[in-house]
């Protein structure tokens, strides 16, 4: 968390623009990492809004820029900018779609969370994270080197902003029922399970200081017991993994990430494995044509004040 040094806050005149703001202003105070704020509009309405916004941030000390752009749907728009400006971090309120919009469409933050090579912090409530409690999901049972890089960076960033908000870390694995027909004996009892689940968590406490009482192996689907804990914890914000599936499996499954992103009563940091962001990142990549389409959707003004060296 520390590293960001470009933050990208997507902004919308139809929404309170102190969800996101509130959040954005709060890790550019503790990293110094410049603001870029992005309206995803075709239609070029927000200058007004977006220099108003821009003067008062500058006011208050930061570094701030701004761009309105349209790259033919919000998360497509909100990726190329990412790209454009280096940002290590996307802060986006989240907007709930409606069952039968699911049905009909994949939602544009589902996209965002599967498409975006950065971690992605979604906003859903206005309560402050001062002093809350910080829940770092993670699959203690997928334990080769990829998903403990990833749990990893799901429990450093969790750490990072416990202590940044004064907060208290939390740490959680869902774990699958017992199967009697499991070849392994360990898989054949919940106790077992659970001991197996916490022994493979013990790196991770220790590293980042957790206690037995602020580690929760629960038994249950990871999709039902991430939202249930966050809510029994009252938790300001949970952090997770996602494996960003693509294609016709990505559409029928779908992602934790993703299907608990309106079931949870709290903010989310989604993260994702290394390999993936590369590739994220290749896919990203705009060809000429597409850079000479994203320079001339770009809204004119879009100058910087006070920006850092990155």
């Amino acid at each position: 968390m520390h590293t960001i040094r470009n933050t990208l806050v997507v902004v919308d005149s139809q929404q309170s623009k102190d969800l996101t703001l509130n959040r954005a202003k709060m890790i550019a105070s503790a990293t110094q990492s410049h603001l870029h704020l992005l309206a995803c509009d075709k239609g070029h309405q927000h200058s007004s809004y977006l220099n108003d916004m821009q003067g008062a941030l500058v006011q208050e000390g930061y570094s701030v820029s701004a761009q309105q752009a349209w790259n033919g749907s919000s998360h497509k728009t909100i990726i190329a900018a990412q790209q454009a400006e280096g940002c290590g971090l996307v802060i986006k309120q989240h907007l709930p779609d409606t069952p039968l919009m699911k049905a009909l469409l994949t939602p544009e933050d589902w996209k965002l969370l599967r498409y975006c090579p950065c971690p992605v912090l979604i906003v859903k409530t206005a309560r402050p994270w001062t002093g809350g409690t910080i829940l770092a999901a993670i699959d203690a049972g997928s334990s080769d080197m990829e998903h403990r890089v990833l749990h990893s960076g799901i429990v450093s960033h969790g750490y990072d902003i416990a202590a940044l908000a004064g907060g208290t870390l939390h740490m959680m694995s869902a774990h699958p029922y017992p199967m009697l027909s499991a070849a392994d004996p360990v898989l054949q009892l919940k106790e077992s399970i659970q001991a197996l689940y916490r022994e493979l968590c013990k790196t991770f406490q220790a590293e980042f200081d957790v206690s037995d009482e602020r580690l929760h192996i629960e038994e249950g689907s990871a999709d039902v017991l991430i939202p249930y804990i966050a809510h029994k914890l009252e938790a300001v914000l949970t952090v997770i993994g996602s494996v960003a599936r693509t294609g016709l499996s990505g559409a029928l499954i779908g992602n934790t990430a993703e299907m608990i992103l309106d079931t949870l009563d709290s903010d989310v940091l989604v993260l994702k494995p290394d390999d993936i962001i590369t590739h994220l990142e290749e896919l990203a990549a705009p060809s000429p044509s597409t850079s000479a389409d994203t320079a001339a959707s770009s809204w004119p003004y879009n100058h910087h004040n006070h920006r850092p060296h990155t």
